[in-house]
C-alpha cells in the first residue's frame, strides 16, 4: 500500500506514537552512568560522533532583518508540479552541534524566571503549544516562539530553506527537486518537537530511527551544523516578539541534543545494515488500470516484520522516496511484494504502476513501522482494510498463520465498488485455507454480493470486539472514522494500531 503504516493507535501514528514521525529537538539528557569496564564499553557502543558548534548567522543585530535570500538554486526550480501525495518520511539533513549556553539566566532557572512575553503571542489552552504545568524552561520558550511562527510557518520554512541553499548550496543535491512537500514535513517536524520536547523517552526512540533512516539520504554528521544555523537564522527574523537571548539558547540546546541522537544512532547502524538495498524487479501485475503488484528481489537479506513499511526509490526520480506497506510477511524466498495504486501526478506511484517492468532496478530504506502482531496474546486480530490498505492486513493475515495458532482474525476489505476490490480472491482464499480467518468485502457505492455502507459502520454490525486488538489501513478518512467507531464500541485506543493519520493526511492535499 502506498501509504506508511505505523505506530500504535492514540491518534497518530506511532512511530512512536505517531508516525511520532515528526521530530527534530530534544534538550540533552546525562546518559545513565555505566559501570563497566572501560575495555567493555568500548567494545560494545559504536563510538559517538562530535557535532561541530552551530555559528551564529551574523551577529544578532544584523539577523533581525536580514536581507531575503534569493531563490534556492538547483535542479526544478520553480516546478510547481504536484509531488506523490503520499509523503515519504524525509526530513531536511538532522541537526546541529554544541550550542552556547543561556546568555543573562542560570542554566536551571525555573519557569517563572522565564522572561514575560506579551499576552497575544501565548499559546492559549486550546493550542497544540499550551504548555503544562510540568513544562521546562527550555520547553517553555520553544512553544511560545513556535506559538509565534505557526501562522506564518510558509513564510519561516521557505527563508530557512532559501538561506540552506543559498549558503550551503552543496547540501542541495540532497534533496528533492522540487520543495513543496518538503517545506510542509519540516514545519510539521519542528511544531511537533515543540510539543514533545519534554516527552525525552519518546523523541529519543523516534530520533535515533529517524538518524537511522536519514543514511539513505546521504546525510552526513558536518550537514548538521548547517541545518542549525539556518534554523536560527529562520526563527530569529520572524519569532521578532518572543525571540531573546534565552530563547535562541534553548533552541541551540535543543538542535545540539537532537542532532546527536540523530548522528550516534547513523553510527550504530552503520555498523550492521546498509543505508539502502538495491531491489530489482522480477514482478509486475496490473490488477486495474492505476493498481498494480510490484515483487522485487533485494540484493542482500531484508530483515523485516509484517505490517511494516519502507521507504521507496525509483531511478526515474531520485531522491524522491515514498512509503509503501509490505503486502505479504517474510517468505524464504527473500522477495518482497507492493500494492502501487497511481494517484493523480504522483510521481513514484505513476512511475512504478505505469513505467517499471521485470529488471529495473529500485532502491529500498530500512523498513519502520509498529503495525505488527503481538504473538504472545490470545487476542483476536480485527483488521479494517480500504482499497490498497489491504495490503498490510494480507501480511497480517499469513503472519498469523506462518506462527500456527488458531487466533480469530476478521477481515473488513473496504472500496467504493466491487471492481475496486482489486484483492479479494486472494483474501478469500485465504480464508478458506484457514478456518480461524473471516473475509467481509464492504462496498460503498453501488451494487454488490458483499456488505453495503461505510466499513465502520459495517465493523459495528459484528462483535463483540471485547477479546480484538484493531488493525486499521487505509485513506485518512476511512482510519479516522474507524477509530471513532472501534472506540464508541469500547475497544481501547492502546489496542488500535493504525496507519499515520497525519502522513496520510499530508499525502492527500
Amino acid at each position: 500500500m502506498d501509504a506508511p503504516t505505523t505506530t500504535s493507535s492514540a491518534g497518530s501514528d506511532g512511530s512512536g506514537g505517531n508516525s511520532g514521525d515528526w521530530g527534530w529537538f530534544t534538550p540533552s539528557r546525562k546518559p545513565a552512568e555505566d559501570h563497566r569496564a572501560p575495555d567493555q564499553q568500548s567494545d560494545e557502543r559504536a563510538p559517538s560522533r562530535p557535532v561541530n558548534p552551530i555559528r551564529p548567522v551574523g551577529t544578532e543585530a544584523d539577523r533581525r532583518m536580514p536581507a531575503e535570500p534569493a531563490p534556492a538554486p538547483g535542479p526544478g526550480a520553480g516546478d510547481r508540479r504536484t509531488d506523490d501525495r503520499r509523503p515519504d518520511d524525509r526530513r531536511a539533513p538532522g541537526p546541529a552541534g554544541h550550542g552556547p549556553a543561556a546568555r543573562g539566566r542560570e542554566e536551571h532557572q525555573r519557569p517563572d524566571e522565564v522572561p514575560p512575553v506579551p499576552q497575544d503571542v501565548r499559546p492559549g489552552p486550546d493550542s497544540p503549544f499550551a504548555v503544562p504545568e510540568t513544562a521546562s524552561p527550555d520547553a517553555i520558550l520553544l512553544r511560545r516562539t513556535m506559538a509565534e511562527v505557526e501562522p506564518i510557518s510558509d513564510k519561516v520554512t521557505s527563508y530557512f530553506y532559501a538561506l540552506l541553499f543559498v549558503q550551503h548550496p552543496e547540501l542541495r543535491p540532497l534533496f528533492p527537486a522540487a520543495m513543496d512537500a518538503q517545506r510542509d514535513r519540516l514545519f510539521k517536524a519542528i511544531l511537533t518537537a515543540a510539543r514533545l520536547i519534554d516527552d525525552l523517552d519518546i523523541l529519543t526512540e523516534f530520533l535515533s530511527r529517524l538518524g537511522r533512516g536519514h543514511r539513505k539520504y546521504g546525510t552526513q554528521p558536518e550537514h548538521y551544523p548547517a541545518v542549525g544555523e539556518c534554523l536560527i537564522g529562520a526563527l530569529t527574523r520572524y519569532a521578532v516578539t518572543t525571540w531573546s537571548d534565552e530563547a535562541e539558547a534553548a533552541w541551540v540546546r535543543a538542535y545540539t541534543a537532537i542532532s546527536q541522537i540523530m548522528i550516534d544512532s547513523a553510527a550504530e547502524d552503520e555498523l550492521i545494515a546498509p543505508a539502502w538495498w538495491q531491489a530489482e524487479v522480477v514482478g509486475h501485475e496490473p490488477r486495474t488500470h492505476d493498481i498494480a503488484v510490484i515483487t522485487v528481489r533485494p540484493d542482500q537479506p531484508y530483515p523485516f516484520l509484517a505490517g511494516q513499511y519502507t521507504s521507496l526509490e525509483t531511478p526515474w526520480w531520485p531522491r524522491v522516496w515514498r512509503h509503501y506497506s509490505f503486502a505479504a510477511a517474510p517468505r524464504s524466498d527473500g522477495l518482497l511484494s507492493f500494492h502501487v495504486k497511481a494517484v493523480p501526478a504522483g510521481w513514484v506511484s505513476s512511475a512504478l504502476v505505469h513505467r517499471a517492468r521485470p529488471g529495473d532496478v529500485i532502491r529500498l530504506g530500512p523498513p519502520a513501522g509498529s503495525m505488527t502482531v503481538d504473538h504472545a496474546s490470545d487476542n483476536g486480530l480485527l483488521c479494517l482494510g480500504g482499497g490498497t490498505g489491504i495490503a498490510p492486513i494480507k501480511a497480517l493475515v499469513e503472519d498469523v498463520a506462518d506462527h500456527g495458532r488458531n487466533r480469530p482474525v476478521e477481515v473488513f476489505y473496504g472500496a467504493r465498488n466491487d471492481h475496486d476490490l482489486y484483492d479479494i480472491d486472494t483474501m478469500l482464499r485465504l480464508a478458506q485455507k484457514h478456518p480461524w480467518l473471516a473475509v467481509r468485502p464492504v462496498v460503498s457505492d453501488g451494487p454488490t454480493n458483499g456488505l453495503s455502507g461505510r466499513l465502520p459502520d459495517a465493523v459495528r454490525q459484528y462483535g463483540p470486539w471485547n477479546a480484538f486488538d484493531a488493525y486499521l489501513s487505509g485513506p485518512p478518512g476511512m482510519i479516522r472514522s474507524g477509530v471513532d467507531a472501534l472506540m464508541g464500541i469500547g475497544i481501547p485506543s492502546h489496542r488500535i494500531r493504525h496507519d499515520s493519520i497525519e502522513e496520510l493526511a499530508a499525502a492527500a492535499e
